[in-house]
């Protein structure tokens, strides 16, 4: 279909959602129009078979890790948790969008609970919003170092059982999706590294929303015959499909999918991290620029990157012996602390608060220097998702085969030898191979950091956006130097035989 010619005056987002439809025009793909898979998701109960596998899996590492070997790279809980899910959660947001979300098996548990018990309350409205599971986030990434998770399979296991209890309880109490929306610090690092996939689940045709008068993709398709009898439940984290707008808070679940009447939701393709270059109003969600909850999100994600890498390479031993001697701290929770406060809380505070500040100054930008602060936030999480995805990246392409001599072991333990003699030699590939992997994924992150800004910088000032983005673009650069200097040092092989 050809477009009518865009007027003289066209503002720099009509220009943008322009480009975009031209990308999407060139380069049509709906995942649910693809031979067996677009079937297989189609299919009503496509989520619980994708599910059953991955509960399956959760139950045997929460056995292997209580009962199983004590040396977590000879346990499957540790190698499975710590090498592989990791590695293959990013990589699988990188190609296809929040795929463990959509076969979460803790969402099985729940839904199995929920033909017995009801939720009752409504989620209080003061705690609709992403500080809980800002601070969980930071607490998970916290605590993962103080106790060595990774080589602990005992914690592990219990870390597995936890997360269980706190679905069933919380969902147990509350309606609709509270755990996934307001709780779950795994969903929101799904949510904010999916907003630079290159699928999402939307609509196909608006003009077909516009004539829908059930509206069944949020409140679910019910019985002709009697109101109250679902058939098909709606969206339960509350994004009216006409009105969603990216990734932001969508689990992949299907459930819009299968309960709209006339079959216009897709997994459709976009340009990746287009979503965070403009600032629309969001079902469910709102506009990123006056949600300091989700920036907060963001800015945790990209920096507790670098912290997370940080923990395992050898520099941090010194600054952490240095800091006990200085401040007479005999507490390894002490120095972590101080650590973790100073990467996640004061670094962005000064970093994120000076760009603003220029930003305001040089590009002679209106909005108050808070305000400016949270919109450029989000040009962060790009680069953010290219550090975890290096990291991790470099764990599960390392530690690739590990998982078969794992395996081989546990089912020998269980009295099974039937896979063979445990094959300890197989690892991973080599680092002259994982080491450009790496790299491109930094590089790909920066190149998303640095468009995101620039496009925000040519919105806030038509008059000087070089001098509007100089502080952000900045500021990537700086940030990715990091991650390059990081991902250089010498790496701890966590939850492997080569670790030291």
């Amino acid at each position: 279909m050809t477009k009518p010619p865009m007027a003289a005056s066209t503002t720099a987002e009509q220009e943008r959602i322009s480009e975009e439809a031209e990308f999407l025009e060139a380069q049509p793909f709906d995942l649910l129009a693809v031979p067996v898979i677009g079937p297989l998701l189609r299919w009503r109960h496509s989520r619980t078979a994708l599910q059953i596998p991955l509960l399956a899996v959760s139950v045997v590492m929460i056995i292997e890790g209580l009962v199983g070997p004590t040396l977590s790279p000879k346990n499957l809980a540790t190698v499975l948790t710590w090498v592989h899910f990791r590695g293959a959660l990013v990589l699988a947001i990188l190609c296809a969008g929040n795929l463990f979300c959509l076969a979460c098996p803790f969402m099985l548990a729940r839904n199995f609970m929920r033909k017995w018990i009801r939720p009752r309350f409504a989620w209080p409205r003061v705690l609709r919003n992403k500080w809980i599971p800002v601070g969980l986030f930071a607490a998970v990434l916290f605590f993962y170092e103080l106790f060595g998770l990774w080589a602990s399979p005992w914690l592990t296991a219990w870390v597995i059982l936890g997360y269980f209890a706190a679905v069933l309880v919380v969902d147990g109490l509350f309606t609709h999706g509270t755990f996934c929306k307001f709780i779950c610090p795994i969903g929101q690092f799904n949510f904010i590294a999916s907003t630079a996939s290159p699928l999402e689940v939307a609509v196909r045709d608006p003009e077909v929303c516009d004539g829908c008068t059930t509206k069944d993709c949020i409140r679910g398709r019910r019985a002709p015959s009697s109101p109250l009898v679902v058939l098909q439940r709606g969206c339960e984290l509350a994004l009216f499909q006409p009105a969603k707008v990216g990734n932001m808070d969508c689990t992949f679940c299907l459930d819009c999918v299968h309960a709209c009447p006339h079959d216009n939701v897709g997994i459709l393709s976009r340009l990746p991290a287009g979503e965070l270059m403009s600032d629309p109003r969001r079902s469910g969600i709102g506009r990123f620029s006056r949600r300091n909850d989700i920036s907060a999100l963001a800015v945790v994600f990209c920096f507790g990157a670098l912290m997370n890498a940080l923990g395992m390479v050898s520099p941090v031993y010194t600054v952490e012996s240095w800091l006990k001697r200085t401040l007479h701290l005999n507490s390894q929770a002490g120095v972590l602390g101080i650590l973790f406060a100073a990467v996640i809380v004061v670094e962005p505070a000064i970093l994120l608060g000076l760009a603003a500040l220029l930003t305001r100054a040089w590009g002679r930008v209106k909005s108050g220097w808070l305000a400016i602060a949270v919109r450029y936030s989000y040009a962060l999480a790009p680069l953010g998702f290219g550090m975890w995805l290096a990291h991790y990246g470099f764990h599960f392409f390392t530690g690739l085969y590990t998982i078969v001599p794992v395996t081989q072991n546990a089912f020998a333990e269980m009295g099974f030898p039937i896979l063979g003699e445990p094959r300890w030699t197989l690892v991973g590939l080599p680092k002259t191979v994982v080491e450009p992997l790496e790299f491109g994924f930094l590089l790909l992150g920066l190149a998303g950091s640095l468009l995101i800004s620039w496009r925000l910088a040519q919105d806030d000032s038509h008059e000087h956006p070089v001098r509007a983005f100089l502080p952000w673009g900045t500021l990537s650069i700086i940030l990715f130097l990091c991650c390059v200097w990081l991902m250089t040092q010498p790496m701890d092989m966590r939850a492997t035989m080569l670790a030291g």
